[in-house]
């Protein structure tokens, strides 16, 4: 029986280790499809600022509460993720808790202070519940944005049922444990009771040691299973933030992030006629290929990662003056909807051999609309509320430089600032000389 148990397990592990390879896959294809930028310079910097803002959460503790809770959740998903090593490594060689010879006495600590994590996470993950579909927080409700119709907010809820849920499994199977322990079944050798578990117990009492075998068993194989599952539906779920936030975090931008970016032959083209450069004669003239982005992959692979990075949290939107004020724009919408046309893109290439064919649809049109960007005041708040350091208005200035640069589409009012621009160097229509005249009747 251990041995068909031992095969079941090598055949549940690869095809779910296939599945997560398969789709890890696909999202580093996709993000491959920016194009490329640097963000290898100051390392050092970068790490630290990794430590803070990936593992320390240094955002999350903006609202201590909620930070202070928010940390129990990763912490209890990173350790207890110890045992599962345990459980893995048990199901491969058919032994049962190989981890306890090996630490003694300490066993039955290590497994107190995972039991203690497992309850800390069901709190949590009930409270957040509770904000969710009680007190329902206005950041995360559909009827307020429209972004979160559908499968996210299903989304949000199926993972805390689901943490939950599996946090109760490994209480049943250590109290399950606990009990045949005390009735010297063979294969259960004696720990000691745990430190939550063991007031479960009183539930098992009288059950026969068959009973109790198959509860012990059957927790543990739901257990396994549901993380197995739980690491592969991460990969399609706001979720994955747990895994990409490090590398986004890292990757960040250390130039001051409301910078904006030019565009390099442009500059130079400028500086040319302006005679701040000298032409030089052997070099061929530079090809200028798009104004600012129209599809996904006219974006860099950062904007890309940002996408699959976003927690959709909401705390970018409920901050954003835009939106509070009944715009369109949601920063948060803009990510999610860079992230769906970077799944069109992806099952594109797959049923294409690898290759995008043209499908007629394109981010800026057909998932974010004119009205959003041009809504954005540029201001920053989306970019600083942001707990992972994504950036939305960095995709928004190049959809809208796309718009006004290549399709030549801007306001009116944006037309005449522009012009302004060029010829008085201000975006008001006041010749230079005159620009101080406001200024000439002040008392001395």
């Amino acid at each position: 029986m251990e041995y068909i148990q031992q095969i079941l397990f090598a055949i549940v592990l690869g095809v779910v280790g296939w599945l997560i390879y398969r789709r890890i896959t696909f999202i580093r294809d996709t993000i491959r499809l920016g194009h490329s930028e640097d963000r290898t310079d100051r390392p050092s910097e970068r790490l630290s600022m990794m430590l803070r803002m990936a593992f320390g959460q240094k955002k999350m503790f903006d609202r201590p509460l909620v930070g202070i809770m928010h940390f129990i959740l990763y912490a209890g998903f990173l350790l207890i993720n110890i045992e599962v090593l345990e459980i893995i490594l048990d199901g491969i060689s058919g032994q049962h808790r190989m981890f306890a010879p090996f630490f003694g006495t300490f066993y039955l600590y290590l497994i107190g202070f995972f039991e203690f994590l497992a309850v800390a996470v069901i709190v949590v993950c009930t409270i957040f519940l509770f904000r969710r579909d009680v007190v329902r927080v206005d950041r995360l409700q559909a009827e307020r944005h429209r972004e979160l119709r559908g499968f996210p907010v299903l989304d949000g809820n199926l993972i805390l049922i689901f943490e939950i849920v599996l946090m109760i499994a490994i209480l049943t199977m250590n109290a399950a444990d606990s009990v045949l322990q005390d009735m010297n079944s063979v294969h259960y050798a004696r720990t000691g009771d745990f430190l939550f578990s063991q007031f479960l117990k009183p539930l098992f009492a009288g059950w026969s040691e068959g009973a109790l075998i198959a509860l012990e068993r059957g927790a543990w194989w739901f257990h396994i299973i549901g993380i197995l599952g739980f690491a592969l539906y991460v990969t399609y779920s706001k979720h994955l933030h747990i895994a990409l936030a490090f590398p986004n975090t890292y990757f960040a931008r250390l130039r001051p992030r409301g910078e904006m970016k030019n565009m390099p032959d442009i500059t130079k083209e400028v500086k040319l006629m302006l005679g701040m450069e000298q032409a030089d004669p052997n070099e061929a003239p530079a090809e200028i290929g798009r104004f600012g982005a129209k599809d996904a992959m006219d974006l860099s692979w950062k904007n890309l990662m940002d996408a699959y990075t976003c927690t959709e949290c909401g705390r970018c939107t409920a901050n954003c003056p835009a939106n509070i004020t009944g715009k369109l724009l949601s920063p948060r919408k803009i990510m999610m909807d860079t992230r769906d046309r970077l799944q069109d893109l992806g099952h594109n290439m797959r049923a294409n051999g690898g290759k995008v064919v043209e499908d007629g649809k394109t981010l800026l049109g057909d998932y974010i609309l004119e009205e959003e960007i041009m809504a954005c005041t540029s201001c920053m708040a989306c970019v600083e509320a942001c707990p992972v350091m994504i950036n939305p208005l960095d995709i928004i200035l190049q959809l809208r430089r796309y718009k006004i640069m290549d399709e030549a589409h801007a306001p009116g009012s944006w037309n005449m600032m522009f012009q302004n621009m060029e010829t008085s160097q201000a975006p008001w229509k006041f010749s230079p000389s005159d620009r101080f005249n406001w200024a000439n009747n002040l008392r001395q």
